[in-house]
């Protein structure tokens, strides 16, 4: 999975995708200024903002929050009371930050856009952690995620207990069913995607889509590192997971992925599947509600 990459320059990848964002995001909203601000607020005037939720949920993003507000001004003072994980309940204050009125209010709309999204996907993501919790299912995010946001999107599932699965289309070949239609077969797509690794000599996990067991069963002969299980009822996802141990393939880890809800996860996770990744988590976020309240000195 992407969260266990080490390498240097994926890591710096991370941190540009990171940069870029936040910078933009700010870039955005400022263009020629707070022209607000600038005609009703004394840019002297001193005073604290603090964000404050309005809705139960884990708390993701509290970093973010003081980054931005450190771009905003360096010399605001930023004081976090949470951590990015922490449950926390309607009416707690989370965070302040004293310094110049002006510039916190410069910084106030980035933090609590970013917040309140990271926020409602570390949420959805822990009530799926918590509907698996006992089996060894582990939850996987996807790369439907907004636009220029994915390292924060994919932190967030981090944060809710959830696991990254692949950040981009570089880090892992995942061969879905437009790749095997296009190459012929699975068999086909699987022996290319080995020999591009080897040419390449590209250390990355092969992973390819199966529509069917009886695909599932041709797939395994190609011994990929993982197999998704696509749409699959329940009743076949414990069937794929009791071939594939009976026959030998034991060490190839199976997903399942497609129509996956909270109301089914349990279930799903209950066949035996090492993995369930939910497009929801990222692409139909619920924001968690909080506010900034401004105090002048």
């Amino acid at each position: 999975m992407t969260e266990n990459r080490t390498n240097l320059a994926f890591r710096e990848f991370f941190e540009t995708c990171r940069s870029k964002a936040m910078q933009l995001a700010l870039e955005e909203d400022r263009y020629q200024g707070d022209i607000t601000t600038e005609a009703t607020v004394d840019p002297n005037q001193q005073g604290l903002g603090y964000v404050e939720v309005k809705a139960e949920g884990i708390i993701a993003g509290v970093e973010v929050a003081r980054q931005v507000f450190q771009s905003s001004d360096a010399s605001l003072e930023f004081t976090a009371f949470v951590k990015d994980g922490k449950r926390v309940y309607p009416g707690e204050r989370i965070l302040e930050v004293k310094g110049r009125i002006a510039s916190i209010l410069f910084g106030e709309r980035t933090v609590l856009n970013f917040m309140q999204r990271m926020s409602g996907i570390a949420t959805r993501t822990n009530m799926y952690v918590e509907r698996v919790s006992h089996t060894n299912a582990s939850i996987l995010d996807t790369r439907k995620t907004a636009p220029a946001l994915r390292y924060y999107d994919k932190d967030a599932v981090r944060i809710g207990g959830g696991t990254n699965h692949r950040f981009g289309l570089f880090d892992m070949i995942l061969i879905k069913d437009n790749h095997i239609d296009a190459a012929g077969s699975v068999e086909e797509a699987v022996k290319r995607a080995k020999a591009w690794c080897q040419e390449h000599e590209a250390k990355v996990k092969i992973e390819t889509e199966v529509r069917s067991i009886s695909e599932l069963v041709r797939a395994c002969t190609s011994r990929p590192d993982m197999i998704l299980l696509d749409n699959f009822m329940v009743d076949d996802l414990a069937e794929a997971v009791r071939w594939v141990k009976a026959n030998g393939y034991g060490n190839i880890l199976l997903e399942a992925s497609g129509n996956i809800g909270l109301h089914n996860v349990s279930e799903i996770a209950m066949t035996g599947v090492d993995f369930i990744s939910v497009g929801e988590l990222t692409h139909s976020v619920k924001a968690l509600d909080m506010s900034m309240k401004i105090e002048r000195f």
